[in-house]
């Protein structure tokens, strides 16, 4: 058995636990502790910053250490900036200027209001299988190639045909050179062709797509991109680290902020990978209490945000 067809399998294991009756005595308990407790876990997200790209048409984040918005007797007056030192807490004045930032999950809404906004997508977008499909070697010699449907049979024809519901990640390392504001700014770059589109959502009926680059084509109109919102499709965009993941046999976990008629979606991706994957973390003692460290976090003026 081949490690992809290994994988492959420990995906399908997993299905066949979530099958096992609710009303059995520990739940869904079992699952976490035969399963997923010793699971190697990769964040698939970048983190957000205000010098993150973006799209020369949104304007960039900004931070700022969190005032008192009215005067609190004995504690604050309006506009005093929360210190540790006097009040005993910080926070956050976090300015986004469009939910289309950083690591994403686009709804249907985004281009087409007869669809789901963000906080319209059902909960079982939670969990899913995870296929990876790489066009790394076809980048080499077309830095503004897109996959095709070629490339999915050919990867069917190795590890088998992707699942119903799965999630379906496009691998081009175009996020190795992240977070360099000119990748925002590139004509050219790794995409998703409409074909191929049509083919992973009418064909295999798959959840949704995701892609590292910011954009789903290069194409003058964005095509894969009007047809997917035209058509009730989610898609993620932003994604990383899809290096660290197998191509089949791993779960991807999804979660986003819910807004009310919110028309992208500051997502967190998490790959759920077999125990002996090389990459990831597993669950332990330091998750809770999380470790201290000997930096402690203090608003950096000149980057414009709390660092270390």
């Amino acid at each position: 058995m081949t490690l992809s067809h290994r994988f492959w399998s420990a995906g399908v294991a997993l299905g066949l636990v979530l099958a096992v009756p609710a009303h059995a005595a520990e739940g869904l308990w079992s699952v976490y502790d035969t399963a997923l407790k010793g699971a190697k876990y990769v964040d698939l997200t970048h983190t957000i910053t205000p010098t993150i790209p973006v799209w020369s048409g949104f304007a960039a984040a900004t931070f700022s250490p969190a005032k008192a918005g009215s005067d609190i007797p004995n504690y604050a007056a309006k506009g005093d900036a929360y210190t540790y030192a006097k009040h005993g807490f910080e926070a956050t004045e976090y300015t986004l200027r469009t939910d289309q930032l950083g690591t994403q999950l686009d709804p249907p809404a985004h281009w087409a209001p007869e669809y789901p906004a963000i906080d319209e997508l059902p909960p079982t977008y939670a969990l899913r299988p995870l296929v990876v499909i790489s066009i790394v070697e076809q980048l080499k010699s077309d830095p503004n190639y897109a996959l095709k449907v070629a490339d999915i049979e050919a990867f069917e024809k190795a590890h088998g045909t992707i699942p119903e519901g799965s999630v379906v990640f496009v691998r081009s390392d175009w996020s190795k050179t992240w977070p360099d504001p000119a990748l925002a700014k590139l004509k050219e770059f790794p995409g998703v062709s409409l074909d191929a589109l049509k083919f992973l959502h009418e064909q295999r009926r798959i959840l949704f797509h995701g892609h590292e680059p910011l954009d789903t084509d290069s194409t003058p109109t964005l095509e894969g991109e009007y047809w997917l919102m035209h058509n009730g499709y989610a898609q993620a965009e932003g994604v990383a680290h899809l290096d660290q993941v197998p191509e089949t046999g791993a779960l991807v976990s999804i979660g986003y902020p819910k807004f009310q008629g919110g028309l992208g979606g500051y997502a967190r991706y998490v790959a759920i990978c077999p125990p002996d994957w090389p990459y990831g973390v597993a669950a332990g003692p330091a998750d809770a209490p999380l470790p201290k460290s000997d930096k402690p976090l203090h608003f950096d003026q000149a980057q414009g945000m709390r660092v270390r």
